[in-house]
Order: C-alpha cells, then structure tokens, then sequence
C-alpha cells in the first residue's frame, strides 16, 4: 500500500486552503494553464485557448440554494463584458 506520511498530508491539506483562501472576489487572475473552451464570443463554437488571458473573479459559488457545495470549478472570472468562465484554482494564479 502506498501511504504518506501523515506530515505530508498535512502539508498538502493546508498547501490547498492556502490557494483557495488567497482567491477572493474582485482579485486580478490569469489563465496559468492550456484551456480551451468553445462559448468566447468572437469564437463562437471553435476551440479557443484561453491560456495568458488576464480577468477578474466576480463570484465564488460556495451554496446553492441555501445549501452550502463544493464545485470543481468554484471561480467565475469575467475577461470581458461578454465573456464569463468558471475556473478551478488549479488553473488560475493571481496577479499583483
């Protein structure tokens, strides 16, 4: 059985609360990794890679109906007035 020690759990459990705590509503972020999506409105249902663009995070969907969830891709982050994505912190960084 594979198993790591438990400080290494630790480590990486905190090492994730730090990245998502850091995110908040109204910061700077850019697309850190190759993402392609299909809905940009100036490529509207041709791949698109969006990797490099720079936006700002409006919302962090943490409930829904009252009831508190745990989305893969909590972060809605608006790179133009007509072009909104959600986006998971492993695909994010955030700018100065």
């Amino acid at each position: 059985m594979n198993t790591l020690p438990i400080q290494g759990i630790i480590d990486k459990a905190f090492l994730h609360l730090e990245i998502i705590d850091f995110m908040k509503v109204g910061d700077r972020v850019r697309v850190k990794t190759s993402l392609k999506v299909f809905h940009h409105p100036e490529h509207k249902g041709k791949a698109f890679d969006i990797e490099g663009l720079e936006g700002e995070i409006v919302r962090i969907h943490t409930e829904w109906n009252g009831r508190a969830i745990s989305p893969n891709y909590p972060y809605e982050v608006r790179f133009t007035p007509k072009f909104v994505t959600h986006l998971g912190d492993h695909e994010l960084q955030t700018l100065a």
